[in-house]
């Protein structure tokens, strides 16, 4: 795992002195690492250096094992508390009718509504691309049909033969 390898423990602390702290969190003075070892020996504990970059390095005394299981169980915690948000992408066109417009609406509802963005594009053809504006009124009557459940991250662009807008749900 991971943790492995930003600790030290028992013999693989190789510095001559060191800084350790009880298993109480007391603070019980600088030292020889063998000697914090031979006080974590004592205790039947471990001797972790949880400071490598301080001067002396600080060690703490310590059940490695638990330690670690606890760590575990926190990253656990963490990335289950996570929220993925994903991109979805809508695609129109510049030549969109109304009925088609409201399907693509409802659509970007939904993903709206599950917590993710969405880029809504236009790629434009041909003779398309002397008349970006109608694409950008295309992206801004799209919007409006969201009826204020979407907040634009990125107003409508023409990027090359692209106009591309990002949404992101409305906060209530």
């Amino acid at each position: 795992m991971i943790i492995k390898d930003l600790y030290s423990v028992n013999e693989a602390i190789r510095d001559k002195e060191v800084r350790v702290i009880g298993s109480d969190g007391q603070m019980i003075g600088v030292m020889s690492s063998a000697q914090a070892q031979q006080l974590a020996d004592d205790a039947d504990l471990d001797l972790v250096k949880i400071s490598p970059n301080a001067v002396p390095p600080v060690c703490k005394i310590m059940d490695y094992s638990k330690f670690k299981y606890e760590q575990a169980k926190r990253d656990k915690e963490n990335r289950k508390n996570q929220t993925i948000v994903e991109i979805k992408e809508i695609r129109l066109s510049m030549t969109i009718d109304v009925g088609d417009i409201a399907v693509k609406t409802k659509q970007c509802l939904k993903f709206l509504e599950a917590g993710n963005k969405v880029k809504v594009s236009i790629r434009m053809k041909g003779r398309e691309n002397a008349r970006a504006y109608q694409g950008v009124k295309v992206m801004q009557d799209f919007f409006e049909g969201l009826e204020g459940k979407a907040v634009q991250d990125k107003k409508p662009v023409t990027e090359g033969r692209n106009i591309i807008m990002m949404l992101s749900p409305a906060k209530n």
